[in-house]
């Protein structure tokens, strides 16, 4: 990672010196070159729900909670579908992440994309989960939040779907009353 973000350095400085020396056509040749160069990609190794995915990044698991999105918690309707829906998506495959905020508990939160299919707004999109509204940075998710609810796509057969945020409050405050 480190060598990727010296070489980003190394490139604006090139850029500049090229631009205040009139030597674009070069840098458009080597910018062609320099797109042409791999993408950093993380192997997906675990998939511990329908938001929540472990890379393999530098030889360490890396565990990622895909930011602005809840699924459905275990033991709630379409928990098992969605933990199915997102490792369909990504188990074993190609990922890459943009963090996005370090949760209270310490996770990565992040757009993960894999082989080149954001999984976040996938996820929505299938109807398997929720866009997090107290968390939510990326506002077209809205539209495809109501576009699946719309076509009845996964847990919006359901005429009134508990949200994930409700049923955890919901299980804390049972909890609380034993």
């Amino acid at each position: 990672m480190q060598a990727y973000a010296k070489l980003q350095h190394s490139i604006t400085l090139l850029h500049y010196k090229i631009l205040t020396s009139g030597m674009s056509r070069i840098f458009l040749v080597l910018a062609g070159i320099l797109l042409s160069l791999p993408v950093f990609a993380h192997k997906v190794i675990g998939i511990a729900d329908g938001d929540t995915l472990t890379l393999l990044v530098d030889k360490q698991p890396l565990r990622i909670q895909l930011a602005n999105i809840d699924a459905p918690e275990r033991g709630q309707a379409f928990a098992s579908a969605a933990l199915k829906s997102l490792s369909d998506l990504c188990f074993g495959k190609d990922a890459e992440y943009r963090t996005v905020d370090v949760d209270k508990y310490g996770r990565t939160v992040a757009i993960v994309s894999c082989e080149g299919v954001e999984a976040n707004r996938e996820q929505v999109a299938r109807g398997m989960a929720w866009v997090d509204p107290r968390f939510n940075q990326d506002q077209t998710l809205a539209v495809v939040e109501e576009q699946a609810r719309k076509e009845h796509r996964g847990l919006w057969v359901d005429p009134d779907p508990v949200p994930p945020w409700d049923y955890r409050s919901n299980r804390q405050r049972g909890r609380h009353n034993d």
